[in-house]
């Protein structure tokens, strides 16, 4: 015993910023409002130049969801908010998995039971199963009973002799101390009042989440604990608990729900607020820090574009309102365009988009006759600038719309003559407008010079024209104007189709 006191007798202090931790539990994938909760942590902890670490609370057994431990954290990665500390990174304050913790959660057992502020109940499943069915009957709330709370030492001794299975609960005293919120302000719950002694370390040795939370917080020296609003009255409990340890207790911060746009829970059944889902999908991971963020509160102004360096400078604690953040998924193509712009935008980002489009491009027209030369970096990367602030997610430009950039039609001078008898001198005419180009070409001067051409022609109406010049460039006799395929090709490539086709 006197080990256990001397092991929980001090932990390692804080470093000169604050310590936050993000704590999933692995019983699922990292859904949006998750995210929501890890990024808050992060730009507190980044913003203040101190720790953001992820603890996976992993005591469920029986929910655990194979591969999803490595999941969360790899899905914050991608996020962009990887954190400092964490089962993989590994860190001072380890393990980060409470199932390698038992001992010390053991032993915080050890200490409250010395101290009488913990006892062991012996109560039956099939007991407390009749204390639940009573009080429903009766229209109460079902809880404990505190039977065990008052056996003697005698009585536990002959209860242990006999082999009795047993777990331990935390003693609840009336008289909670009220503490400040960062979010919710001054707060307390008379929890003694309201539920039974809860258990803390079951029968089979793993804690229950008041336990695991108070005692890890502590020896990694957490000191703001930012955690979702369902907890917020179980913080009087976990006072409780800090407490009977003697410990000082982080600062607490409870942030409202993530909620659908109507107001009902974020759905998880469908599978469409999973991060997984997000990223194949071809979303990219500042979009969605982006939305989840403006949609709630924690800045001067709701703004769309903002950067995860923006987040962090902008990010103020005391403006995080305790009002539930609507997130209206249908904007999310938006957000993602916006983002998507300024990639295309950047040198660098731009690189990498030149080669996922490149791929893409591979996947979806490999078994077609691909030219090499539209897998040329220079021609992917003109598409890219080309479409910039056109399309929400990378994967349009592979569509079907989109089809003409990839595969170069097989089209021959007789199939243009049965929309014009003038189809010769109709290509003379636009190869002539592209080599005249020296400016980049534009939709709106585009529309001007094509119907200017047309009336240089003998009978050709406009629209038999642009359906002449959709044929040739792209082989199709519907999809986007003729204008924007041009823009969208380049001088280069449309005269290198027109030449095609007059010749075939």
């Amino acid at each position: 015993m006197a080990r256990a006191l001397r092991a929980l007798g001090s932990a390692a202090g804080p470093g000169p910023g604050p310590r936050v931790r993000f704590g999933p539990s692995p019983t699922g994938r990292l859904h949006l409002g998750g995210l929501r909760t890890a990024l808050y942590n992060f730009l507190f902890a980044r913003q203040r130049r101190g720790a953001f670490v992820l603890r996976l609370e992993d005591t469920d057994r029986q929910r655990a969801l194979p591969g999803a431990a490595d999941g969360i954290e790899e899905m914050l990665e991608w996020a962009g908010i990887a954190p400092d500390e964490s089962p993989r990174r590994g860190g001072a304050f380890g393990p980060y998995r409470q199932s390698q913790r038992l001992d010390l959660y053991r032993q915080a057992c050890e200490v409250l039971l010395e101290r009488g502020a913990a006892y062991r109940c012996f109560c039956t499943p099939q007991r407390l199963e009749l204390l639940k069915k009573e009080a429903l009957r009766n229209q109460q709330t079902p809880r404990y009973d505190n039977r065990c709370r008052h056996l003697t030492p005698r009585e536990v001794a002959e209860k242990l002799s006999q082999g009795l299975d047993w777990v331990v609960r935390f003693r609840l005293e009336k008289g909670v101390e009220p503490f400040q919120d960062l979010v919710y302000g001054w707060s307390k719950h008379e929890v003694a009042e309201v539920e039974g002694d809860p258990v803390i370390l079951k029968g089979d040795g793993f804690p229950t989440y008041h336990l695991a939370n108070v005692v890890d917080d502590h020896y990694m020296a957490i000191s703001h604990v930012l955690r979702g609003t369902e907890w917020l009255t179980s913080t009087s409990k976990h006072l409780l608990l800090y407490k009977a340890f003697g410990w000082d207790p982080p600062q607490f911060g409870h942030l409202p729900l993530l909620l659908n746009k109507d107001g009902a829970k974020l759905s998880k059944r469908q599978g469409d607020v999973f991060l997984e889902r997000f990223a194949q999908d071809g979303y990219l991971p500042e979009a969605l820090l982006d939305i989840v963020t403006s949609c709630g509160s924690g800045f001067a102004e709701k703004q769309m574009g903002r950067t995860l360096e923006e987040l962090i400078s902008q990010f103020e604690i005391g403006r995080i309102t305790t009002h539930s953040a609507l997130l209206d998924l249908e904007k999310l193509p938006e957000f993602n365009r916006v983002h998507l712009t300024r990639h295309i935008e950047n040198e660098e980002l731009r690189q990498k988009l030149i080669r996922e489009l490149q791929s893409l491009v591979e996947r979806v027209y490999g078994d077609q006759e691909l030219d090499k030369e539209v897998l040329e970096k220079e021609y992917v990367e003109q598409v890219l600038l080309m479409r910039k602030g056109h399309v929400s997610l990378l994967k349009n430009l592979v569509s079907c719309d989109y089809a003409y950039l990839w595969v170069r039609p097989s089209v021959s001078r007789e199939q243009l003559q049965t929309v014009s008898a003038e189809a010769d001198d109709i290509g003379k005419l636009v190869l002539g407008l592209m080599t005249r180009q020296t400016a980049v070409l534009s939709m709106e001067e585009l529309n001007k010079d094509l119907r200017n051409l047309q009336k240089q022609t003998r009978e050709t109406k406009y629209s038999s024209m642009m359906k002449l010049l959709r044929l040739a460039l792209s082989g199709q006799q519907h999809g986007p104007s003729v204008a924007e395929m041009m823009v969208t090709l380049g001088p280069r490539e449309v005269c290198g189709r027109i030449r095609k086709a007059l010749s075939g």
